[in-house]
């Protein structure tokens, strides 16, 4: 399989968009030689060791860019970045043939794209994001599903309406001045929240399938991040600090959101 780097996982820093881009090169010359039959043991001896130490680099590289514009989503990175780091030292091939060594080297690409994927979508589209002023400034509405997010395919605009709609009510939910305790209101909100992505996405997915729709891959991997995003949120540090951790989840979606409909979904043909 190639995975694509697609437009959305464009963060707009060009250096880090052109060592993603290499990231993805690298993982399917990969796979490309696995394909072609090359030498097992050439690969693993060249190949990916030269894939995990552009990773390091590119991680460095990254988390230098952050600290340089005092990103507070620095420490975050970081033991994404670690995490990343632990789970590939730990790959093994000894001990197997050729064939499953082949297997096996699949699994670990795939395995890594997907890593991949889930960070750039989940974490480094924010790189620089965090520290702009408050959504509260902007003049346009952020919360508004305006024209230019129409694909013209009506189910579709419908279910992006309904979830700009749930993070509007989000978000006038944490800005309120009630003194009372929200926690038990902002958990409700945000099971909808997941719940009708999830289903937005099934819709989304069943129709591009339906109309054979190339890029229906790529779009499964990008929901699959945005899922994961979500399910990812730390409970216990909602409740302890409600408003903050929520001002910035909801610059995630938003950013995240416009970003995917602007340029994935409305490349979806309408039929």
């Amino acid at each position: 399989m190639q995975y694509q780097f697609t437009d959305d996982c464009m963060t707009g820093i060009p250096h880090i968009d052109d060592e993603h881009r290499m990231l993805f090169e690298l993982i399917n010359n990969v796979e490309l030689d696995l394909q072609d039959g090359f030498d097992i043991k050439d690969i693993l001896k060249a190949l990916l060791p030269r894939l995990i130490e552009y990773a390091d680099f590119h991680f460095k590289d990254e988390e230098a860019y952050m600290e340089k514009i005092n990103d507070p989503e620095l420490p975050i990175q970081k033991k994404e970045h670690d995490a990343f780091r632990k789970t590939v030292s730990g790959f093994s091939f000894e001990n197997l043939s050729e064939e499953e060594a082949r297997e096996e080297l699949s699994k670990v690409m795939s395995s890594i794209a997907h890593w991949l994927y889930h960070h750039i979508l989940g974490s480094d589209i924010m790189i620089g994001k965090m520290i702009t002023k408050n959504i509260s400034e902007n003049e346009e509405d952020p919360f508004a599903f305006t024209d230019k997010y129409r694909t013209g395919i009506d189910f579709v605009d419908k279910e992006h309406s309904k979830l700009f709609e749930i993070i509007r009510e989000t978000n006038d939910l944490i800005n309120t001045d009630d003194k009372f305790d929200k926690y038990d209101q902002i958990v409700d909100i945000l099971h909808e929240l997941l719940d009708y992505t999830e289903k937005h996405f099934a819709d989304e997915e069943e129709y591009m399938s339906r109309i054979h729709y190339e890029g229906l891959d790529a779009q499964k991997l990008s929901h699959e991040a945005f899922v994961a995003k979500l399910k990812s949120i730390n409970m216990e540090e909602l409740d302890e600090n409600q408003g903050e951790y929520l001002n910035k989840l909801i610059q995630f979606l938003l950013s995240w959101l416009s970003n995917h409909i602007l340029k994935m979904d409305k490349l979806i043909p309408n039929k």
